[in-house]
């Protein structure tokens, strides 16, 4: 049986709330941006920035929760502006009001990540947070997997029965998707507990400013992973250039996180067993395969297995470093780690899904995905290199060296 704490159930159920929300909206934001004129490099552009323009809020939020020793407020916040923002995506009449909405969505996420993880390692033994971790994003993306399917059931009745304009079904699809969105956050406010910082376990380690060794060479690890960790938003695209029809693109899209849920607990064991840095190199080398997989691939059929791995990487590549971000941080300085540490993976964001999608539109549609996706490869391997060589093995019950 499952050795789940309390607060993370909880927060694993507002995380699926917000995700079904979530992906009822982002599995067809790029058919919708398409629609209405889009590049895909100005594609790659907004999901960059979304991710990126809230770093600092990030920062500022983790820090601030350990100041306070208070986290669910900020959580609450987050969670409340992003349901309250996302489906005003159903206004937009061109490309920068998205851009606008994605932001305002992500700052929400700003406000609410790096309190919401540090809340998880707070309630968790430290031989445990792999499996919590991979708990938590379980429950995220079993929401995402919910979402993707409301999204195909919606659109195949409005196209099919109600006879809808395409653009009149994605916009009615976003107005939907506020509902999931309110109950993440009264799952919040009813269920979720602060707890004492004393209840954490880390204790006895020395550190440097509350950072144990290894966190400044993870964090250059992790820079360069993200310049290979594109959008999602690309690998739909890639899908549709393949051959897959739209109405099927949720259906892939659904594949891919069907593997994510059923691959997040296991994995997130396997790095509590095997240590964070054995696994998360794995879940690099994989992204290499897949981003060489994506490049080379020329027919339709090859799009749905190449989206099953896709759902491996995550389950590693989303669990695995937010276990390795506690292990290296200090209780009491564990919420502004993490904030460092999504400021890192969002600044990062930014160039490495606008270059993609620069690179595949400079090259065009023969040699683009090509250049594009092999770049990431390219970055994946050296991200590899680096972790193998510059991030010391962690050992959880053993007295660290400062950074």
């Amino acid at each position: 049986m499952l050795k789940i704490k309390r607060n993370v159930w909880a927060l694993g159920l507002t995380s699926f709330f917000n995700d079904v929300s979530s992906e009822m909206i982002m599995v067809i934001l790029p058919l919708f941006l398409t629609s209405l004129g889009a590049s895909r490099a100005v594609i790659g552009l907004i999901e960059g920035v979304a991710e990126a323009t809230a770093s600092f809020l990030k920062i500022l939020s983790g820090w601030l929760s350990d100041q306070l020793g208070k986290r669910k407020m900020l959580i609450g916040l987050g969670y409340t502006l992003s349901t309250l923002t996302k489906p005003l995506i159903a206004l937009a009449n061109s490309w920068p009001l998205v851009l606008f909405v994605r932001f305002t969505d992500r700052v929400g996420k700003g406000v609410r990540n790096s309190p919401r993880d540090a809340l998880v390692a707070d309630s968790t033994e430290p031989s445990e947070r792999g499996l919590s971790f991979g708990f938590h994003r379980a429950m995220d993306t079993a929401g995402a997997v919910v979402g993707t399917l409301l999204a195909s059931l919606f659109l195949y009745y409005f196209s099919g029965h109600l006879k809808m304009e395409l653009m009149t079904q994605y916009r009615t699809v976003f107005w939907l998707s506020v509902i999931p969105g309110l109950l993440s956050v009264l799952t919040i406010v009813f269920l979720v507990k602060d707890l004492p910082r004393s209840g954490t376990k880390d204790e006895g380690r020395g550190t440097k400013g509350g950072f144990y060794r290894g966190f400044t060479p993870f964090l250059v690890v992790m820079g360069f992973f993200q310049l290979a960790n594109f959008s999602y938003a690309l690998f739909i695209l890639r899908a549709a250039d393949l051959g897959v029809v739209p109405y099927l693109i949720p259906i892939i899209y659904l594949v891919y996180n069907l593997v994510y849920v059923f691959c997040s607990v296991p994995l997130g064991q396997l790095s509590d067993k095997l240590g964070r840095k054995r696994v998360l190199s794995y879940g690099f080398l994989v992204l290499a395969f897949l981003l060489s997989g994506f490049a080379l691939a020329t027919q339709t059929w090859q799009a749905w297995p190449l989206f099953a791995v896709y759902g491996i990487v995550s389950a590693i590549t989303e669990s695995t470093p937010r276990a390795f971000v506690s292990d290296l941080a200090a209780p009491e300085i564990r919420g502004t780690a993490y904030g460092i540490y999504y400021a890192l993976i969002g600044v990062t964001a930014l160039p490495a899904s606008a270059l993609a999608g620069w690179l595949w539109d400079f090259y065009g549609p023969a040699n683009g995905p090509i250049v594009a996706f092999g770049f990431g490869t390219l970055m994946a391997l050296i991200a590899t290199a680096l972790l193998l060589y510059l991030v010391p093995d962690q050992q959880l019950k053993t007295k660290g060296q400062a950074v």
